[in-house]
């Protein structure tokens, strides 16, 4: 008996503008090996003007789902037939997913770095202390509220965007939420449980760039975690752990939207281990 060859792989993949430096594509493509999944995932470089066009042509070539990245996550869901609770109260979508016939809109981006925090710490009944309201930000306290926080401080230069996050989580859910300014180094609130870095400051290349926070405010019982993937270990990190607290870096957080989704695409819960040694090797990461 021949075993039946089957050249038509399931077609996964992320539109973005720009796309080269999405490391993405390494470790998803890795967990579909190492799990025998007759799955690819395609990186695409799609402009704002050329979105619907991709999404349709997605659609036509009976793709499985796909990611969204910058600045595609809010435009792609008027193309869509539905959308997930938290990528609904987000406004935001990252993943989509096709579901019978419809193709549905989810946001990870959240849940990812939520997943990473529970690690260590369960965001359930504590205090967060939040920098930044740009749409990682935005998902993040989204999905922490959901996850049972108690109350949210947002801090961040534009007061409109502050304002707007903290607006939305206190009109949908149970945390209560303020908005802190940040014109001048943060003293972080000696009540805080969790620290969380959701800006770009500290980003490769610019490893060097510090958010503006008074680190003597930063005390040992504190858990804080970075979005930033690259450097592994960002000053605000080193900081910390130099302080004897618990952190959280971003790279989990990046594999645990991969997680998420592939099990939206095929089903199967993806060894995070793999993803996580593509990602680094991707990301020339010791």
């Amino acid at each position: 008996m021949h075993k039946e060859i089957d050249f038509l792989p399931e077609i996964t993949g992320s539109f973005a503008q720009p796309a080269a430096e999405n490391p993405t594509v390494a470790m998803v493509e890795a967990a579909y090996r190492h799990h025998g999944l007759h799955f690819r995932y395609i990186n695409c470089e799609v402009s704002p003007a050329n979105l619907k066009a991709a999404v349709d042509g997605a659609k036509a070539m009976g793709w499985a789902g796909f990611n969204c990245s910058i600045p595609h996550k809010v435009a792609v869901i008027k193309y869509l037939d539905g959308l997930g609770e938290s990528a609904q109260l987000i406004g935001a979508v990252n993943t989509v997913a096709k579901r019978g016939d419809k193709w549905m809109g989810e946001n990870t981006d959240g849940k990812g770095f939520v997943q990473a925090l529970k690690e260590v710490i369960d965001p359930s009944g504590k205090k967060i202390t939040l920098f930044g309201a740009g749409g990682a930000a935005r998902a993040v306290a989204v999905e922490l509220a959901l996850a049972g926080a108690s109350a949210i401080t947002v801090v961040n230069r534009g007061e409109e965007r502050g304002n707007e996050v903290v607006s939305l989580l206190n009109k949908n859910t149970g945390a209560k939420a303020a908005y802190h300014a940040w014109d001048k180094k943060y003293i972080i609130e000696p009540a805080t449980d969790i620290v969380i870095n959701a800006t770009s400051i500290g980003l490769f290349p610019n490893i060097h760039q510090q958010p503006d926070i008074d680190f003597n405010s930063i005390k040992t019982g504190m858990v804080v975690a970075d979005g930033i993937p690259n450097p592994l270990q960002t000053h605000l990190l080193k900081t910390a752990a130099a302080k004897g607290c618990k952190t959280v870096n971003g790279l989990q957080m990046l594999v645990n939207q991969g997680l998420l989704g592939i099990k939206y695409w095929t089903g199967i819960d993806a060894d995070a281990s793999v993803m996580h040694k593509a990602l680094k090797e991707a990301l020339h990461i010791d």
